[in-house]
């Protein structure tokens, strides 16, 4: 099986702090992602990614591997009905660097199966989830992505 990853880079102008709250807070990533990420964030822990008002069954899960606040985070990443096939876990690695007075996070998503729907699923997901995070972090709204597709 052919393995690859997805790599997304943007530039925010906010603290990392703001950036690493604005990840695992589960009331601020509702708001640009229409989800919840919830966990205790120490490594080994479960995450979840759950509809927004915590009802209904996760819709990603994983496990905490790294969370170095506010400079690193890495989660596995699977749908629940691969939650007991670890070779179905991708990786997610957050990287944040500050930069004079922004901070240039990078998303790599990372052991992908080539040509799966999980893959074409983050290339069109982490684009529209970052640039609504950057948006609601510069300007205090987040974009629309999400209509009709939550």
């Amino acid at each position: 099986m052919n393995k690859t990853e997805f790599v997304y880079v943007t530039y925010i102008l906010a603290k990392p702090e703001q950036i690493w709250n604005a990840l695992i807070d589960p009331e601020f990533t509702r708001k640009y992602w229409g989800h919840e990420n919830v966990s205790d964030w120490k490594p080994g822990s479960a995450w979840e990614h759950r509809p927004a008002g915590g009802s209904g069954s996760p819709l990603l899960m994983g496990r905490v591997v790294e969370f170095t606040p506010p400079r690193r985070m890495i989660v596995t990443w699977a749908k629940p009905a691969d939650a007991e096939r670890p070779e179905a876990h991708s990786r997610v690695t957050y990287d944040l660097e500050p930069i004079e007075d922004m901070v240039r996070l990078t998303v790599t998503h990372s052991d992908l199966e080539a040509g799966s729907d999980m893959l074409h699923g983050v290339s069109e997901g982490w684009p529209r989830v970052l640039a609504s995070l950057k948006s609601l972090l510069e300007t205090g709204k987040p974009l629309n992505t999400w209509a009709g597709k939550r």
